[in-house]
């Protein structure tokens, strides 16, 4: 005959699990600016990428870059 042993850790708690802390407003409203400005970002990569033909090379991420940076110079 053998006997069982438990240590705590290997019993279910009966404490009810601790949600996680909500947002503020201000963090919601921030991240949702942040995930539609990355939605806006990738909508224009893939509009970009349809008109070149698909072909990513050192020159179509750099006119990405451009283009999403916002800078006004061009290179010539």
């Amino acid at each position: 005959m053998s006997t069982l042993t438990y240590a705590n850790r290997d019993l279910a708690s009966d404490a009810p699990a601790t949600q996680a802390p909500r947002k503020s407003f201000w963090r919601r409203l921030g991240d949702s600016f942040v995930a539609s400005q990355q939605r806006r970002a990738e909508r224009e990569i893939a509009r970009y990428l349809a008109n070149r033909g698909d072909l990513l090379n050192d020159e179509t991420e750099r006119e990405i870059m451009r283009r999403l940076v916002g800078n006004g110079r061009r290179s010539v």
